[in-house]
């Protein structure tokens, strides 16, 4: 079984930037609209992005309008990672606008839910968020993310990427609380790299201008979207099944389970205890309703260590392991397959085959990285017709190891 091991330190925005530490899923099932016939907030569609507001979205072409729904004829569905109808199925109303580039063939879509205080819309944001964090829709992989201010109370804008034919469908999405409103603004667009937040960031603050004047809330300051990853409910240093690499031939989410942390493949030579880590543990993620063989899979192994320098000293000794392995493993050959270097994360990548004799040659990925006083060691095996790109395989590692940071 494929192996992932995370080794760093620093932080990344805590739990509370996205809404404090509340239920993300949410108790609410059901689904209810303009429970109250006497609230005049948000009563109708003019506080909704029009085709002019919306052009910050994209510059090329011109926005139009599709449709507009209350509450009583919003689809089951309406954004990306959306797990029921309403997210306050008690609220007063929802409104859900949809929009076209008739150029670039871009969609987006407006999305906004009133409840009946501003303690409900909060817990209904929280819920939304949770959404996003637990987002199991297959193939659906989380590419970017960040929090925002200056736009209602709070927010998060997320990238979420999705194969489509041979380019990569992104859906930018933004989640925001002002007063007793939330807003949701989604832009899907096929591009070759994920989008900046910049235009949903800007359509998002003109979108919550009109609201929050009704609802409270407005927001203080520019508009600013910093990195941060979205909170999971996976134990803390561990990836999220929505951080997994996308495989064309799986349509079925990512699960992860407990597992037992091993010495790696043969060229790393993996030994905690002697390498002096004060705390290690593994996840491995599978797709256990894909039909796929039973080695299939992904570990996600985290230590840490009581300093940088010896979570470093322990990177580099591996990277020199898998370097020299062809010369210390006679059925070995390795190949680099690149770096990660961002400012916080730093490590390579392998692509390792063993000959056993018989015809038969086992394959792996293998990366390691530093997060300050963490490491990420990540091992995936490579089966027929189940791989993924060198790129794919180090964006993973280097998400491994921004999770880590929270690994205690």
């Amino acid at each position: 079984m494929a192996v992932v091991l995370l080794v760093g330190g620093g932080g990344v925005a805590a739990l509370n930037a996205f809404g404090g530490g509340d239920d993300a899923s949410g108790p609410n099932t059901g689904a209810a609209d303009d429970k109250s016939a006497n609230s005049t907030m948000l009563v109708d569609d003019k506080a909704l992005l029009d085709a002019t507001t919306a052009k910050p979205l994209g510059a090329t072409g011109a926005w139009a309008i599709t449709k507009t729904a209350d509450g009583s004829s919003a689809p089951e569905r309406t954004f990306v990672c959306q797990s029921q109808r309403f997210a306050d199925p008690a609220g007063l109303r929802t409104w859900v606008r949809t929009f076209q580039n008739s150029t670039t063939k871009d969609t987006a879509v407006q999305y906004v839910e009133v409840s009946s205080d501003k303690a409900a819309a909060a817990k209904a944001y929280t819920t939304i968020v949770g959404w996003l964090s637990a987002c199991t829709t297959p193939q659906v992989r989380l590419a970017s993310s960040y929090v925002t201010t200056g736009v209602g109370e709070r927010g998060v804008i997320a990238v979420f990427g999705q194969p489509s034919g041979g380019k990569t469908k992104y859906r930018t999405i933004s989640v925001t609380v002002a007063g007793q409103a939330t807003m949701v603004l989604e832009h899907d667009t096929l591009a070759g790299t994920p989008p900046k937040p910049g235009p949903v960031l800007t359509a998002a603050t003109a979108g919550l201008k009109r609201i929050c004047s009704e609802t409270g809330g407005c927001g203080t300051g520019a508009p600013v979207a910093k990195g941060a990853l979205l909170p999971t409910t996976e134990s803390a240093g561990f990836m999220a099944p929505v951080d997994l690499p996308v495989l064309s031939v799986i349509d079925k989410p990512w699960v992860s389970t407990s597992a037992k942390t091993g010495a790696g493949t043969g060229c790393e030579k993996l030994d905690f205890k002697k390498a002096k880590a004060t705390k290690s543990g593994t996840l491995t993620y599978v797709t256990p309703e894909a039909k796929v063989p039973t080695e299939f899979g992904m570990d996600d192994t985290v230590a840490k260590f009581a300093s940088a320098a010896a979570a470093k000293s322990f990177v580099d000794q591996i990277r020199k392991n898998v370097d020299n392995c062809e010369k210390n493993v006679s059925n070995a050959k390795v190949k680099s397959t690149g770096t990660v270097s961002t400012s916080v994360v730093k490590g390579e990548s392998w692509r390792a085959s063993y000959d056993t004799g018989g015809g038969k040659t086992f394959t792996y990925r293998i990366g390691i990285a530093q997060y300050g006083t963490q490491a990420v060691y990540v091992l995936f095996p490579v089966l027929k017709g189940l791989d993924i790109s060198d790129g794919a395989f180090n964006e993973t590692l280097t998400r491994a190891a921004e999770r880590a940071a929270t690994y205690r």
